[in-house]
């Protein structure tokens, strides 16, 4: 037993609580130990620059990092996942790369392989054959634009969904690509299994559309601007249209998404990145504006230093507020104490105040990561009342036409079958017209591989009647 669980057992004999509270101080892994890695200095694994460089991008790089520190299976298990299954194309920084397995100590060949399998970052970054499901991979509903973002584009890119807030989509790439994204059918590079959508104007032309679109619809308050990830977008592209977004008279919120505040903290830490959200930070301030960073963190190992540094930095920029929406994902953080741990890593270690968890999206190959609404209630319930009240995240799900739902906000639920039902309180941009908009019930599905015998043979009849039985 480890004395990090001894102390973990002592505190809750002590305490009696489910869960042992306990301050963790943050660390960063020490990326030498794995082979590829090995003369790396710390100047160099600071910079920005070179973490975009030595991004692991396929196979034959992940083997020149890890060499024969993990047996060839896995490499097999990768490779047949990334020809069959994956939905996104690999891409993960060092910084990312550094928190699999950072408390093994490499001993010789294949010494890594059991805990590279078991890793919960690994899990949803570099997903492999062997995680997915083989009697259900996909969920019959599931689709590749699962929330129907591309139905409500105001503008290309620019999706108005909610009554008072919309999606801006700048760009199409992120510093990483994580296995569960919900825009998979557009973000990233295509793989045999997708081939992604383009965008069909000009960047400079869609993003002109998207500002016109928000001077002529007054009643947007609130601008999500993500992508892709913000991180990929040179500086001052993105400052000059965080500052014509400033200009417009309603907007009063502007939220920055980019995983890159956990996934490559370094760009956030480059000096003209600093200097330059100062500046868009002293103008919204000066004209009413809040603006906040949004970041999307899934396990407690990715809050190492370098991760509070970035946070810090932007904050002392003028950020009003880092918040995480992180994924409910099994594997990785679909526990109570796990996604505590999560929870109190980013708030003392970080001051990033955990958010939403949101029930990963029904998008294809992705039942292997989801939960069922059921499971994500007891989770709710299982956190309550350890951290404080303003910093417990909201475990939501993202209902086709709907948007977010507490967990608990369902109106009905066939457990059996999986099947909730939801109704909502106003009509996305597809539904002006639609007198029926406020009193349909609209259904979201559970993995079929959750529910009991019975409602298991109940999809398999469907499927079957449909002639698309599961296949492995």
């Amino acid at each position: 037993m480890s004395i990090e669980t001894s102390i973990a057992s002592l505190v809750e004999e002590q305490t009696g609580q489910p869960y042992p509270y306990r301050r963790v101080e943050l660390v960063e892994p020490d990326w030498t130990r794995f082979p590829g890695w090995k003369d790396v200095t710390r100047e160099q694994w600071e910079s920005a620059q070179w973490q975009r460089s030595h991004c692991v991008k396929n196979v034959r790089q992940l083997k020149a990092l890890l060499g024969d520190l993990v047996d060839e299976r896995f490499y097999a298990d990768l490779e047949r996942d990334q020809a069959e299954r994956a939905t996104m194309s690999m891409l993960v920084p060092p910084q990312m790369m550094n928190t699999m397995a950072p408390q093994v100590d490499p001993a010789g060949p294949g010494s890594l392989t059991d805990a590279f399998y078991a890793d919960p970052m690994r899990h949803y970054m570099i997903p492999v054959f062997s995680d997915r499901r083989t009697d259900w991979p996909s969920h019959p509903h599931a689709s590749r634009d699962s929330l129907h973002e591309h139905d409500m584009w105001a503008a290309e890119g620019l999706t108005h969904r909610y009554p008072t807030k919309v999606l801006a989509e700048l760009l199409p790439t992120c510093p990483q690509y994580c296995g569960h994204c919900t825009r998979m059918d557009l973000v990233g590079n295509s793989t045999p299994a997708v081939e992604k959508l383009k965008f069909l104007g000009k960047p400079v032309d869609r993003h002109a559309e998207m500002l016109d679109y928000l001077r002529r619809t007054p009643s947007v308050r609130d601008v999500v601007v993500s992508g892709g990830d913000v991180a990929n977008m040179p500086w001052a592209r993105l400052e000059e249209f965080l500052t014509a977004v400033l200009d417009i008279d309603n907007v009063r919120d502007i939220r920055l998404a980019t995983k890159a505040l956990a996934g490559l903290p370094q760009h956030w830490l480059q000096d003209d990145v600093r200097r330059g959200m100062e500046r868009v930070a002293t103008t919204a301030r000066a004209r009413g504006v809040s603006l906040a960073i949004h970041t999307h963190v899934n396990h407690a190992n990715s809050v190492t230093p370098l991760v509070a540094d970035a946070a810090r930095a932007m904050f002392e920029a003028g950020v009003r507020d880092v918040r995480n929406q992180g994924v409910l994902l099994d594997g990785v953080n679909a526990d109570p104490h796990a996604l505590l741990d999560l929870c109190f890593r980013l708030l003392d270690g970080a001051q990033i105040l955990p958010y939403y968890f949101y029930m990963c999206d029904m998008i294809p190959a992705s039942e292997h990561w989801r939960v069922s609404v059921r499971d994500a209630q007891q989770l709710q319930h299982h956190i309550m009342g350890y951290l404080p009240g303003f910093a417990t995240p909201r475990i939501v799900c993202d209902v086709p036409f709907v948007g977010k739902r507490w967990v608990h906000q369902l109106a009905t639920y066939d457990q059996v079958r999986g099947i909730s039902g939801w109704t909502k309180n106003y009509r996305t941009s597809i539904e002006a017209a639609d007198p029926e908009a406020l009193e349909r019930t609209y259904e979201y599905y559970d993995p079929i591989h959750t529910l009991p015998a019975e409602g298991q043979a109940w999809w398999a009849r469907q499927e079957s009647l449909e002639g698309t039985a599961p296949s492995a």
